[in-house]
């Protein structure tokens, strides 16, 4: 390492966000950046360990001290050559990424300032970019050919490495436009639509074909190709099936996400087909990160209030002994869409959706109590009869996707990310369909 000491001298220095009151104008992304010297310093924060816990918490396996280091000695190139070595899109990871790489940072546990490796990573490919070391790469043909169903992460990731390995891949999406819930899920104000074009065009220099617009059938799967790879993701959210689930006003949070994404990009949508929170008291059923994502996208549409609710209760504070060091810490997490102001509140039920001519007004909700349970398992929840209404003039039900089921296949079919593990994170959507690329591989030559 440069400095082995730096650590002790240099305070973890976050990029921050743009003002609220800025930011809630628009749809542009809210992270900022720091200068090229300030980013330097911090990579020199990295410890260089002799376990490298952020190494071992990555589902991609990025050899993170080692593009550190490089980035810290302003070797800009051989930095991003050491991180694409791994990860095949770090300018979607560096951005959307939940960095299980910074939970697991030695310097999380010692003073809670873990390195910044997630905006250290999406400064390097960005610099990659604008200093021209992002080239198609045109490899020998082998003459087979592969077929992926889906061209969200999973299926991005697949098709990229199996083009790097010789095969011709055509890659298949029923959307108009390639990226998955990249595209259509994730806000533009935390991902940019144009960053997942630019990768296309590239993956297209390099031979990758592109079949929109096309749904497959994984039971009639097009014939012509020597291997399969299904990466349709987990497509069916799960749904609130409580009296009044009819009423009008009630929507899954994709049909918010991909509608607003859609219209950024220009689409236009009839007005009783619109799903739209501008002066609507709003209420979010789900604490996750598809709840934050409903959060900000309605307050940007002009919500009168937003009020999001979670079935479980409130997790802890900075620290959880549940999910002790290196593991993943379930504690609090205030996201940017919540600073935009929003109500939290926990440990709530819905019993029933109140509506008046048709439409949704409100929602019953009563306040629950958990139990541990005895052999360890799930805990039991315990309704309370402490009930009240939350008025809403829009719902928005953020609880997460179902499993897939999927089918008996021929061992020359694979399935990747969310559509072999359920709904996940994108870094891990990533690393499944690098895995199964992998094991094409190796079945057509073995």
């Amino acid at each position: 390492m440069g400095d082995p000491k730096a650590f002790l001298t240099i305070r973890r220095q976050e990029a921050g966000y743009r003002p609220v009151y800025e930011r809630i104008t628009d749809y542009s992304e809210v992270e900022q950046t720091l200068n090229t010297h300030d980013r330097k310093l911090q990579a020199s924060r990295c410890m260089d360990c002799g376990v490298p816990f952020c190494h071992w918490a990555c589902p991609l396996g990025n050899k993170q001290p080692e593009w550190q280091d490089a980035l810290y000695k302003g070797k800009w190139k051989e930095a991003y050559e050491i991180l694409a070595a791994t990860c095949d899109f770090p300018e979607f990871t560096g951005r959307i990424c939940p960095a299980l790489c910074e939970k697991s940072c030695v310097l999380k546990l010692s003073c809670d300032e873990p390195v910044t490796i997630r905006e250290n990573e999406a400064a390097i490919i960005e610099a990659a970019f604008r200093e021209g070391y992002v080239i198609p790469v045109m490899p020998q043909r082998n003459g087979k050919q592969v077929a992926v169903i889906g061209a969200g992460p999973a299926g991005l990731a697949a098709a990229n490495q199996l083009n790097r390995k010789g095969y011709t891949v055509t890659l298949f999406d029923k959307a108009e436009a390639p990226g998955g819930l990249l595209r259509f899920g994730i806000p533009n104000f935390k991902l940019n639509k144009n960053i997942i074009d630019r990768r296309i065009q590239l993956l297209k220099a390099e031979g990758i074909r592109f079949e929109m617009n096309t749904t497959i059938d994984p039971t009639h799967l097009p014939e012509g190709f020597d291997a399969y790879c299904i990466c349709t993701g987990a497509e069916t959210p799960r749904d609130l099936l409580i009296p009044g689930r009819e009423l009008k006003g009630i929507h899954f949070a994709l049909e918010m996400l991909s509608q607003q994404n859609r219209i950024v990009e220009g689409q236009t949508f009839s007005k009783d087909k619109l799903v739209s929170a501008k002066g609507k008291k709003v209420l979010v059923i789900g604490g996750g990160d598809t709840g934050s994502d409903c959060i900000g996208t309605s307050i940007r549409q002009g919500a009168i209030s937003v009020t999001q609710i979670e079935i479980m209760p409130q997790p802890p504070v900075g620290h959880n002994d549940a999910t002790p060091w290196p593991q993943w810490p379930v504690v609090l997490k205030t996201t940017s869409s919540h600073e935009e102001g929003c109500t939290r509140r926990w440990s709530l039920t819905s019993n029933q959706f109140i509506g008046k001519n048709g439409k949704v007004t409100g929602v019953e909700v009563e306040q629950v109590e958990w139990t541990p349970s005895t052999d360890g398992g799930r805990p039991t929840m315990v309704p309370t009869g402490k009930k009240e209404i939350i008025e809403a003039d829009i719902v928005l039900l953020a609880m997460g996707f179902l499993k897939p089921e999927q089918p008996e296949f021929p061992k020359n079919v694979f399935i990747a990310g969310d559509a072999a593990t359920g709904a996940s994170l994108v870094v891990r959507a990533m690393a499944g369909g690098r895995k199964i690329a992998a094991k094409i591989d190796n079945l057509i030559y073995d």
